[in-house]
């Protein structure tokens, strides 16, 4: 046994550690777990199920990672639990493996920091740099764009998607998506503009921040319908060809929207 697990820690047969990686005092590790190097999972935690965690992630005490959806329908079918680089995950944070009714994997991308007694249930996707704070709760077929920031005690319907550079104020109710750049909070959650300070913080310059103000506006003050709204910013990636991508990225949330957005 490496010197970088403890005596008291529980690594069975099957799992396949890169030399590097630390697990601490009475932690457990599964059969069918894949842990590459620079990890660091600390006492007390559990992981098991089918998965796959990447390199240099943290895993703080007491986390369970890996357990089986919490989901009648699930009938031990070998679905996965997959984990990139760089994340941090602090205390009694849950995260589930998939289900045979979705894609069968649960994916966290990487550089997320994922604070204490944080739930992720089955099927949820969650894609890189985002910010996941204290007692939010995921429900299953999530899934939440890069860089967005979820403020504590949030609860998430099921099938909700979280667009990219949100701001979520805590103790909100999310029941409908809610677009890219968009931040906002409340019980039902409720926009009041966009994350401006986010996105200068990520090197978007003036004149892309002004077109997304535009766009918000396009689809919370004009009272238009989301189709409508989707024509005009199509117009203005013509005439703000530096925002294209940003508007784009709108559009397509827009567009693949299957729960409808979160309106005032």
């Amino acid at each position: 046994m490496s010197s970088l697990i403890h005596a008291t820690a529980i690594v069975a047969p099957g799992a396949r550690l890169a030399p590097d990686v630390s697990v601490g005092p009475y932690s457990i590790i599964g059969e069918n777990v894949t842990i590459d190097e620079g990890t660091v999972v600390g006492p007390h935690c559990v992981i098991d199920g089918h998965t796959s965690i990447g390199r240099k992630n943290t895993f703080y005490r007491f986390c369970s990672i890996g357990g089986m959806p919490q989901d009648k329908k699930y009938g031990g079918e070998p679905t996965r639990l997959e984990i990139g680089d760089g994340n941090m995950v602090r205390e009694y944070v849950t995260i589930n493996t998939g289900t045979a009714q979705d894609v069968g994997v649960t994916r966290i991308r990487d550089d997320n920091w994922i604070m204490a007694y944080v739930h992720i249930a089955h099927d949820c996707q969650v894609a890189s740099h985002t910010v996941i704070a204290n007692n939010v709760q995921l429900a299953g077929h999530i899934h939440i764009d890069d860089y967005a920031i979820i403020g504590g005690s949030t609860a998430v319907h099921q099938f909700v998607r979280i667009g990219a550079h949100t701001m979520i104020g805590g103790t909100s109710s999310i029941r409908q998506d809610i677009p890219p750049y968009v931040i906002g909070a409340g019980d039902p959650f409720r926009p009041v503009g966009v994350n401006s300070e986010g996105l200068s913080r990520r090197g978007y310059d003036a004149e892309v921040i002004a077109a997304v103000k535009e766009a918000y506006k396009l689809v919370y003050r004009r009272k238009l319908t989301v189709e409508q709204a989707c024509e005009q910013m199509l117009q203005m990636q013509g005439s703000k060809p530096a925002a294209r991508d940003a508007l784009q990225v709108f559009i397509d949330f827009l567009s693949a929207s299957t729960r409808g957005i979160s309106r005032p």
